[in-house]
């Protein structure tokens, strides 16, 4: 069976298509993993901190933002192995400050009505990850 020169045009740029997806995936993964939110209920918080990672998520429980992060080491010396859990439940707009050893912070806050869960700084984390693949 032939395939048309339309079909083998549609299948060549759906392969480069998803080797530049992955490529950018890849080199993404290595300098710029965040989602920095604001983000709903379930919904993911992906920050890096120093040398490690932290991913969030809330749940609304009874209009207040049940929070749930693990914070796990990336860097070779700790193996990429270490990890810890903290749960906290936050009234709006009380803040949650997790601290990394290299003296950054993320800074999470719950949105009126348990409605979203907020990154406040989100702007000086990026900075802080753009000066690291510069370096």
């Amino acid at each position: 069976m032939l395939l048309r020169p339309l079909n083998i045009l549609a299948i060549a740029a759906a392969s480069a298509l998803s080797v530049l997806a992955f490529g950018h995936m890849a080199s993404a993964a290595d300098h710029a993993w965040a989602n920095l939110g604001p983000v709903g209920p379930n919904e993911p918080i992906l920050a890096t901190v120093g040398t490690n990672r932290m991913i969030a998520y809330y749940e609304p429980d009874g209009g207040k933002c049940s929070v749930s992060a693990v914070v796990f080491d990336v860097s070779p010396a700790g193996g990429g192995h270490a990890s810890t859990r903290v749960r906290v439940s936050l009234h709006p707009g009380e803040l949650f400050h997790l601290d990394a050893v290299e003296d950054e912070q993320v800074v999470l806050t719950c949105g009126p009505n348990a409605a979203k869960l907020i990154v406040l700084n989100r702007v000086e984390l990026l900075t802080k990850a753009a000066s690291r693949v510069v370096n």
